[in-house]
């Protein structure tokens, strides 16, 4: 078992942004072999010093969650590099997660959030400090939506960069078209963030699932237990994951999702890895998905 998380700071709330639950001391240990450049591709950093303040529309209030307290998380967890991506409570101000990139470029790769007022020259600022996608938000107050999509697409594509969506993909079907005409990958949070009890007949996850197959989106495999009615099990999430990872397999990545904000039951990381032998029984098939496939996405160097 490790330690893992920051004492949580006392931040500002208000009645419609109630206070996160910090996350748990210890992780399970491995239930499986962990290959070598295993990455965790979504978790976030947060601050607690007013230097970085939270945004005034954020949908909830989170406890501090430090670089060195998602480091120490990432060790473990088994991981030998991470993924941050903006969280919605610092909006498109990036400074503290990319202070976090800047300290640890040979470990560490980042997803902003921006608006549409983002100049080029802080685009490659953020490239530079290794940030490798943007992220659109319709899920939680304080992220940007899809009103710019296009243009911010038509603005990243040439660094080699993605698009991230937190959306419920219940309200995907609209969306595809618009998707379709990208000249960049799409990669989709938490398995689509579609409750699994809606089954896989629903047309959001068939669009999803779809989309996977034959347009080259990706999807990343975190966040079962905002899906799953099944806590902390999620043996209903295996076979909605086993649909996705059957479509792509080479476009699947495992992301934990740490600090897992914005949950009223706080989920054991190390539980929520241990899923992956379940859902990729294949050594080989876990590899892509934990260390070729994200090296790709989010330009790791070759282990």
């Amino acid at each position: 078992m490790s330690p893992v998380h920051d004492r949580a700071s006392a931040l500002p709330s208000t009645r419609s942004a109630p206070d996160c639950l910090a996350p748990l001391p210890d992780i399970a240990p491995s239930s499986f072999d962990i290959p070598r450049g295993a990455c965790d591709t979504h978790a976030h950093v947060i601050a607690r010093d007013p230097a970085y303040p939270l945004v005034a529309s954020r949908s909830y209030t989170p406890p501090a969650a430090s670089a060195d307290a998602y480091l120490r998380m990432l060790d473990g967890c088994g991981m030998d590099r991470g993924v941050l991506v903006q969280v919605s409570v610092h909006g498109t101000d990036n400074r503290y997660m990319l202070h976090a990139l800047d300290a640890h470029p040979n470990r560490l790769r980042g997803v902003a959030v921006v608006d549409a007022s983002v100049t080029d020259a802080a685009l490659m600022a953020m490239h530079d400090a290794g940030v490798r996608g943007l992220r659109l938000n319709v899920l939680f107050g304080g992220g940007v939506g899809f009103d710019h999509m296009e243009a911010l697409a038509e603005r990243i594509a040439p660094l080699g960069w993605h698009l991230q969506f937190l959306m419920d993909v219940r309200h995907l079907p609209p969306l595809v078209p618009r998707l379709r005409k990208l000249k960049l990958p799409c990669v989709f949070d938490h398995m689509g963030h579609m409750p699994v009890a809606e089954g896989m007949s629903h047309p959001g996850f068939e669009a999803l699932r779809q989309g996977v197959a034959h347009d080259g989106w990706w999807v990343k495999l975190s966040g079962a237990y905002r899906i799953s009615d099944d806590f902390d099990r999620y043996d209903d999430v295996t076979p909605w994951a086993q649909a996705l990872i059957a479509a792509a397999p080479e476009r699947m990545v495992w992301g934990s999702d740490w600090p897992h904000v914005a949950t009223d039951r706080m989920p054991d990381t190390g539980t929520l890895r241990n899923l992956l032998p379940k859902w990729a029984p294949d050594a080989a098939t876990r590899h892509a998905i934990l260390v070729d496939n994200p090296q790709k996405l989010y330009d790791f160097p070759p282990v």
